[in-house]
């Protein structure tokens, strides 16, 4: 039997959001590493918009991982995570700090995605007899 929750998809949404944010960031610099794009101010702008959508993406997935979920520490680390994704998309060009919250950002919400599936879906399955 399938153990299921209301929330089963938002969790690899999440994970799957993170890691694609996470290449994107590493990436995109190393692509753009020697190219005219780099000097381009209209298709760094375009890819700027790309952090927002993982934000979104991000953000959805939190707010339907956590709409039901009775665990408060897991809730609080994955909207604290959110938090510190979101804010260091949104100020990494003012300092090289953000860049790195950014990565610990992404590292968080995937845990947080993974300990949210072990809870509602691992942990129900096995069952531990004392005899």
């Amino acid at each position: 039997m399938k153990a299921t929750h209301s929330h089963g998809k938002a969790d690899y949404i999440g994970i799957l959001g993170s890691v694609l944010c996470i290449i994107h960031c590493l990436l995109v610099p190393a692509l753009a590493f020697g190219t005219t794009m780099a000097h381009d101010h209209h298709v760094h702008t375009g890819l700027v918009s790309l952090d927002y959508l993982f934000i979104v993406i991000n953000g959805a997935a939190v707010y339907f991982a956590t709409k039901e979920h009775k665990s408060i520490p897991l809730r609080v680390l994955l909207w604290g995570a959110l938090v510190i994704f979101a804010v260091s998309l949104i100020f990494e060009g003012a300092h090289p700090a953000f860049t790195v919250l950014g990565y610990v950002g992404s590292g968080l919400l995937i845990a947080g995605h993974l300990i949210n599936l072990y809870i509602c879906q691992i942990a129900p399955r096995l069952k531990f007899r004392a005899s």
